[in-house]
């Protein structure tokens, strides 16, 4: 049976408050560091390092908008586990895999459906590994 144990949806749901923890700290480390970099005194010696300023700010605020995209995943895989939904295919109704929920907690289709997805591109990828 590939029904998860209420132990199981227990541990699923600690690696994701766990991770949701980890991203809200680093997005509020991360953005109070980008506005920090723009508040800078932009006097003639500061005008050099302007391009790699405004280069790493870019960069920051792009790993900010991936850290929003997983986290509104984890929330909508918090929010499945209340529900009762939670390891099942949101669009097939299959379960999904305990080796892919223990990697990626918060997917939200089976293998077979996330390549189909990603094949037709009409979805960004789920895993977290770039």
């Amino acid at each position: 049976d590939m029904k998860l144990t209420a132990a199981e949806l227990r541990k699923f749901k600690k690696k994701l408050l766990n991770k949701r923890a980890e991203i809200t700290g680093d997005v509020g480390k991360m953005e109070a560091h980008a506005l920090q970099s723009t508040e800078q005194d932009n006097s003639v010696d500061h005008m050099a390092d302007f391009g790699t300023d405004n280069f790493e700010q870019q960069l920051t605020l792009g790993l900010i908008e991936n850290n929003e995209k997983l986290l509104a995943q984890i929330d909508a895989a918090l929010e499945r586990i209340e529900k009762g939904t939670y390891g099942l295919c949101a669009n097939t109704g299959a379960p999904i895999s305990k080796a892919r929920l223990d990697a990626i907690p918060w997917a939200a289709y089976c293998i077979e459906e996330q390549r189909r997805i990603e094949e037709e591109g009409s979805l960004e990828p789920e895993d977290d590994e770039g």
